[in-house]
């Protein structure tokens, strides 16, 4: 894999289908359907989807890929393959609040290793280098010449006063149960895979998910944080998140900067 084609070829797909999403997001209305699960999808799922998978099967034709939206997609198998979620936080998407993203994934061995996070209404882009670190691309985004990249780090975190991202639409009780185990210096939410972003800029230190997520919801995120020297591990017994599970649904996770001491479930 030249993971310098990868890179730039995930930068320029997540500014186009972006500009796509957009295009809709600013239009007076547009349609909402239900998928079989009913969750919602709206035309900007679709469409940024085709663009995607269309580019990357051009570029990558001998990589297996597995979209969201693509059912025959979900029967691959194998420990190394593209996976794409074209619009994350379809739920932001419709209500208008702008936390939703664009992601693209490359799992090697299990391990989201390559990814791009991408969240045109917030025009903020995060992805993994070459070489496998993480940087935020400043705007303004044009898809032939890559703009100032910030280098990411995770925080060095106060296990005496943590910083704590929660999900913006799928916050529970039980999240709110465990996250009282820590000693919490301030809480953020968020929409969409930027909740790994926030971690991974040191924005926030901890991330907790107990609910329901799929592997195309995680892999680039969890790509984009890795490479900030972050972690991402099952919830239950805080071994490492890893992919290409059967039906590809994760188990409850946690998402943190190393030195936050996690807490029993």
């Amino acid at each position: 894999m030249d993971n310098d084609r990868l890179v730039a070829v995930f930068r320029a797909l997540a500014l186009e289908a972006g500009e796509k999403i957009m295009e809709i997001y600013e239009s007076d209305d547009f349609e909402i359907k239900s998928k079989s699960d009913e969750s919602p999808v709206t035309a900007a799922d679709e469409a940024a989807d085709a663009l995607i998978s269309a580019g990357l099967r051009a570029e990558f034709p001998d990589v297996p890929l597995v979209t969201e939206e693509q059912a025959a997609s979900h029967m691959v198998k194998g420990n190394t393959f593209l996976i794409v979620d074209p619009l994350d936080g379809t739920k932001e998407f419709i209500n208008r609040r702008g936390d939703f993203t664009v992601n693209i994934a490359l799992v090697e061995n299990g391990v989201p290793t390559r990814g791009v996070v991408y969240a045109p209404a917030k025009q903020r882009m995060f992805y993994t280098l070459a070489d496998g670190r993480t940087v935020e691309e400043t705007g303004p985004f044009h898809a032939n010449t890559t703009g100032e990249q910030i280098p990411l780090a995770v925080a060095a975190p106060d296990d005496g006063a943590l910083m704590v991202v929660a999900s913006k639409s799928h916050r529970d009780q039980a999240t709110d149960d465990y996250i009282a185990k820590y000693a919490v210096r301030d809480m953020t939410s968020a929409g969409s895979s930027l909740k790994f972003c926030l971690v991974a800029s040191g924005e926030a230190e901890l991330y907790p998910r107990l609910g329901r997520t799929m592997e195309w919801d995680t892999a680039a995120g969890h790509a984009v944080l890795a490479g900030a020297g972050g972690a991402v591990v099952r919830f239950d017994d805080h071994t490492p998140l890893t992919y290409g599970k059967d039906g590809f649904e994760n188990p409850f996770f946690i998402a943190y900067a190393p030195g936050v001491t996690l807490k029993a479930n």
